[in-house]
């Protein structure tokens, strides 16, 4: 077993103080594992990084044939909560005959400052639909109907959640040693590093014109693609990274630090695991292997925020850099 990659540095008066380790694998979809830093076989909770993998059974089953781009972008989502997104969830939770109450995701604060506050001045409390996975929870309970199925989806053993289980080890090609429960209160199926780079080439590498899985995958890629502003919000890495890339990616975070890339034009798929469950850590590392594969401007806005980014105090008082360890990527 390989010992985990220095990936991310700290530093500040001219002195290292923190460094963030980790493993990566980049897999290419015609010839296999490309290139790797740490273990790519260490087992993973991929968290949110796997909700296109989550909705498959969406597309493939036939319930979501219909769906717009902007529904299946939701879907793969982990958003802010803003109005944009709410109202996109509650209206899709009408046009299904169901409401806020059929969801099993739980409420939280929104992310999103304007309806945070909105409801803090209407003495309101957060609703389902505020939570970042109500897209996902949505097109779950699209599913559970179409395969009338009954309303605890997020059930190991319900139809809805052993259809995702199939399709999960069937695009990373490995049988999952077992799962978690999620935020969302969803398994998450565990997979390595590297069966979430295979799942991730598989999306880069899916045709329009090929079977109905790649069909499926093909058009989660393209509404994620389309759609960077519903994947997750304004501020946000994964919108402000796909759309400094101008479309040549679709990137999805999950919590504890994981991060994937889905690269059509190379066919390629990346995935990372920050060991210590830093965010900063894996957005810098993610920005960073974008870079290396020619997709991300080292010098726009949305990758100096993140990759070798100034850090500052209160008063505006330069205080150091976060950047990419000697030798990573």
């Amino acid at each position: 077993m390989t010992d985990p990659a220095r990936m991310v540095e700290l530093w500040r008066g001219g002195l290292l103080e923190s460094w963030h380790t980790g493993h990566a694998a980049v897999w290419s979809a015609d010839g296999g594992l490309v290139e790797a830093w740490g273990d790519p076989g260490t087992v993973i909770f991929p968290r949110s990084s796997c909700k296109m993998m989550q909705a498959l059974p969406l597309l493939e089953s036939g319930a979501g044939a219909g769906l717009s781009s902007q529904r299946l972008a939701l879907a793969c989502a982990s958003h802010q909560g803003a109005e944009l997104h709410t109202g996109h969830v509650g209206r899709w939770l009408t046009d299904l005959g169901l409401c806020e109450a059929d969801l099993r995701c739980g409420a939280h604060m929104p992310a999103d400052t304007a309806e945070r506050d909105r409801l803090i001045r209407a003495y309101e409390e957060p609703c389902q639909i505020h939570n970042n996975c109500s897209g996902k929870h949505a097109g779950f309970l699209m599913l559970s109907q179409h395969l009338k199925a009954g309303p605890e989806y997020v059930e190991i053993d319900h139809p809805v959640q052993q259809a995702v289980r199939t399709a999960f080890e069937e695009v990373t090609d490995e049988a999952s040693p077992g799962y978690g429960i999620d935020g969302c209160s969803a398994p998450n199926f565990a997979t390595t590093v590297a069966g979430l780079a295979r799942a991730m080439a598989f999306f880069a590498g899916a045709s329009t014109g090929g079977g109905v899985r790649e069909r499926s995958a093909a058009r989660l890629v393209e509404a994620m693609i389309a759609h960077p502003e519903l994947v997750a919000g304004e501020g946000r890495a994964c919108t402000e990274l796909m759309r400094a890339m101008g479309g040549r990616a679709a990137i999805k975070t999950g919590a504890e630090a994981v991060f994937v890339a889905i690269v059509p034009e190379k066919r390629l798929g990346i995935a990372l695991k920050i060991v210590d469950g830093s965010t900063r850590a894996s957005e810098a590392a993610i920005a960073a292997l974008l870079v290396r594969h020619g997709l991300l401007d080292p010098a726009h806005p949305a990758a100096r925020k993140r990759l070798d980014a100034i850090q500052t105090n209160w008063r505006g008082r330069e205080t150091g850099i976060l950047r990419a360890a000697p030798g990573f990527p």
